[in-house]
């Protein structure tokens, strides 16, 4: 890619941006390398990692890249045998602890799959025994640690200890008032690396020893006393001792190094790879970038495009479709009304493409490979120039015509300019025309009139502008698509008060053709004005629609509620009475049957059984509230046997038969009804192990069971075992079976001599006896059937 053009539309300044977003050196480094790619398999994968980077980002915020050093050299001084420093080691250690970080950062991420990444992460050398044996002997302020060896440890010990003695005995002369008034402080201080004390100049022959230092008037003398001499001398041994056994370490350190050099430039390249694609997806993330769809044919689809180098709130999008319909446009319009931003747009939104990054558009917007981007894009106008801006512009445009080749995008702004008018038209026709019948891909912008012309009747070729406001005499940055921009001299000298005379005198001299062409642009413009303005009345009122519909819908529904809350209420009032009815009617029966006992009459408790069954059925089944309408019934699957709720007739019902993909035949109660599917909501589907709801099945497959039928009533009244007692002497009926198990338990008699009082008199009663042992005793009844 020609590095002109790349300035020209300011790519140097997109990968500035980039280079921020970068943590680490490495990072930087490959953006600094960044160049746009032509072949779409590449590119693709570019934008795939940075796809993936903002899903780790969304999911689990930005990755660790702390404590990253340059450590380039050091490794190349290790790499031909050089002792590295306490200093350049920690760094080292801190870039594996870093990409040991990095990795179970991004493994943490479960949620995705990252390929890319995982490539990458996978590739890294685990280099753990070479942190450990860093830290093990550095800590992390560069300073060698005591037990970085057994040998050391000894050696500071040692140290210690003279210096101990070295301080001791300094501070007994010091302490004596003899010798106190000798000196010029009271202090203790180090000279070339040996304990001192402060002298006065007249007592300089005191204390013997050695003078180290004198201070800048004189009158103060540095000595080490000459009872302490052997002891820095001891002391200056043991620290040489140690500088030895520092060297010792430092330099099997940096063989280590050495042997591991590959794997860390390995873990390098993978941690600046990594932070380089993360920092891709930060740059997405600034600039509200989307990630677009590529093709290699050519094919531009830009919604609401919006140059990333102008802020969001003041830019104004652009929508551009190129490479379909027709492959070249020409823009025109007034100065400063946005058309070199609007090609700079498309060019950078390419290149940022190419180089594997989001480009500031709405989501399905779709953009091409080229195999060259070129610009011939100047800012300089003015008379003086005229000459030397139309050799640049036309030595650019030759340059391209060059190399241009069939899968490229040209951008061409103003092209022609700087020369007489018409010879510029003509040869920007010429230049255009060549460049269409190449099959490129060209944006040009232009001032002439005959490139308007030549656009509106050239197939492939569509005309552009960017608006004007008379009104306010400045421009709006719009795109308009397919239609030309015209002349508003006439209409701003009106505006800023020419009189009218010249204004119309003016108006007589343009060309007739000139004049037809800018009255048809004015047609366009009113047309497209009028039809934008209809569009957006229509699409409020379907907005209003809607909102009217969901809002009836909303209240049909609250109506639905309303009443099913009104029908509950009812229910419970009746309800509520019947039960208190049933209560003194069970009272009544209760007196009537302490007086039968009393007179020893017999009374039928069948009959009595019978009252009270209709008493219960007299309290009425509240009504469920209706459910919102389901939406898309037909896509449900109704079949025959399901539960299904009729809101024409507000009943439940079980589906019998499936007429068509629209009718069904539904059971209710009763009566059989044919339906509309739509107007029917499934509420439970028919169960594969047992028929619908069918009783007698289900007692049959009791029938078919080897185990015999129990009863369990213990616990409950007489009356209560009554009612339970002749419903289970009819299941087993309905069931063929000849013999039941009633089990009431022993307690005072009562429950067992009603129940088998009621089964001597039960017409379907053959025999009753008392169970036997292994059955329950005199706790359990047993009763043949006829």
């Amino acid at each position: 890619m020609d590095n002109k053009v790349l300035r020209k539309l300011e790519y140097h300044k997109i990968m500035d941006k980039l280079a921020q977003q970068a943590s680490t050196f490495l990072g930087k480094q490959r953006v600094a390398a960044l160049m746009p790619l032509s072949h779409i398999d590449e590119v693709n994968h570019r934008l795939q990692a940075t796809e993936e980077a903002s899903q780790v980002i969304r999911l689990k915020g930005h990755p660790p890249f702390s404590n990253i050093e340059d450590i380039v050299p050091a490794l190349k001084r290790a790499k031909i045998g050089g002792m590295l420093n306490p200093k350049e080691l920690i760094h080292i250690a801190n870039v594996i602890y870093a990409g040991k970080r990095l990795v179970k950062f991004l493994n943490a991420v479960e949620e995705k799959e990252l390929p890319i990444l995982e490539h990458l992460w996978t590739q890294m050398q685990d280099l753990q025994h070479v942190e450990q044996a860093i830290t093990q002997c550095i800590n992390e302020s560069g300073e060698i640690v005591d037990h970085a060896t057994s040998a050391l440890a000894q050696i500071r010990r040692e140290l210690r200890l003279g210096e101990s003695r070295v301080r001791d005995k300094l501070m007994q002369m010091i302490k004596s008032p003899n010798t106190l008034k000798k000196l010029q402080d009271g202090i203790l201080t180090i000279r070339n690396e040996r304990y001192v004390i402060p002298v006065k100049q007249e007592y300089r022959s005191h204390f013997g020893g050695i003078i180290h230092d004198q201070s800048s008037s004189g009158a103060t003398l540095y000595i080490e006393p000459e009872v302490i001499v052997n002891m820095n001398n001891k002391l200056k041994e043991w620290k040489l001792k140690e500088e030895r056994e520092i060297e010792k370490i430092l330099i099997q350190l940096s063989h280590l190094i050495e042997e591991e050099q590959d794997n860390l430039h390995i873990n390098l390249d993978m941690i600046g790879h990594i932070d380089f694609i993360f920092a891709k997806a930060k740059l997405s993330n600034t600039l509200q970038a989307t990630l677009p769809k590529v093709n290699d044919q050519g094919y531009l689809k830009l919604k609401q495009a919006r140059h990333p180098l102008i802020r969001i709130e003041d830019v104004v999008p652009c929508s551009i479709e190129l490479g379909g319909t027709y492959t070249s446009m020409l823009i025109t319009g007034p100065n400063t009304g946005g058309k070199t931003v609007t090609l700079k747009t498309v060019g950078l939104l390419s290149l940022m493409a190419m180089s594997g990054l989001f480009i500031p558009v709405e989501d399905g917007s779709e953009i091409s490979v080229f195999e060259g981007v070129y610009a011939d894009i100047g800012d300089e106008q003015s008379i003086e120039q005229n000459l030397s801006t139309f050799s640049s512009h036309l030595t650019n445009i030759i340059h391209i015509l060059e190399r241009m080749t069939p899968n490229s995008l040209i951008l061409l702004d103003e092209v022609g300019a700087g020369t007489d008018p018409t010879e510029g038209a003509a040869l920007a026709i010429s230049i255009i025309e060549h460049i269409y019948k190449r099959q490129c891909r060209l944006i040009a912008t232009t001032h002439y009139s005959e490139l308007k012309a030549y656009a509106y009747d050239r197939e492939g070729i569509i005309n552009a502008s960017m608006e004007f406001d008379v009104d306010t005499l400045s421009p709006t940055y719009r795109l308009l698509i397919g239609i030309p921009g015209r002349s508003n001299a006439f209409n701003i000298a009106q505006r800023l008060g020419l009189s009218q005379d010249i204004i119309l005198d003016a108006k007589s001299k343009v060309n007739h053709a000139d004049q037809k062409v800018d009255t048809m642009i004015a047609n366009l413009e009113e047309n497209r004005v009028t039809a934008e303005a209809e569009r957006k009345e229509a699409e409020q009122i379907r907005t209003e629609l809607q909102q009217l519909r969901h809002e009836l819908e909303r209240e049909k529904e609250s109506q639905a509620q309303m009443r099913a809350k009104v029908m509950n209420k009812a229910q419970d009032e009746a309800a509520h009475l019947v039960k208190k009815a049933q209560k003194e009617a069970e009272s009544i029966i209760q007196d009537l049957r302490k007086l039968a006992l009393e007179e020893q009459t017999s009374m039928k408790e069948h009959k009595l059984i019978q009252a009270k069954k209709k008493l219960e059925e007299a309290i009425p089944e509240k009504e469920a509230a209706p459910k919102p309408k389901k939406k898309n019934n037909q896509k449900v699957n109704i079949e025959a046997g399901d539960e299904v709720f009729v809101e024409q007739f507000n009943q439940k019902g079980f589906v019998i038969d499936v007429i068509n993909e629209k009718e069904l035949t539904v059971q209710l109660g009763i009566m059989k009804m044919k339906v509309r599917k739509d107007g029917v909501e499934l509420i439970q589907k028919k169960k594969q192990e047992q028929s619908t709801a069918s009783r007698s099945a289900i007692l049959k497959r009791a029938a078919d069971d080897p185990v015999q039928m129990e009863l369990d009533l213990r616990g409950k009244n007489v009356e209560e075992a009554y009612i339970e007692l002749d419903r289970f002497i009819d299941e087993c009926v309905l069931s063929n079976l000849n013999q039941m198990h009633i089990i009431h338990g022993k307690g005072t008699g009562v429950l067992r001599n009603g129940i088998q009082q009621y089964l001597r008199k039960h017409k379907y009663v053959k025999s009753l006896r008392l169970g036997e042992y292994g059955e329950g005793g005199s706790g359990v009844t047993v009763a043949q059937l006829k």
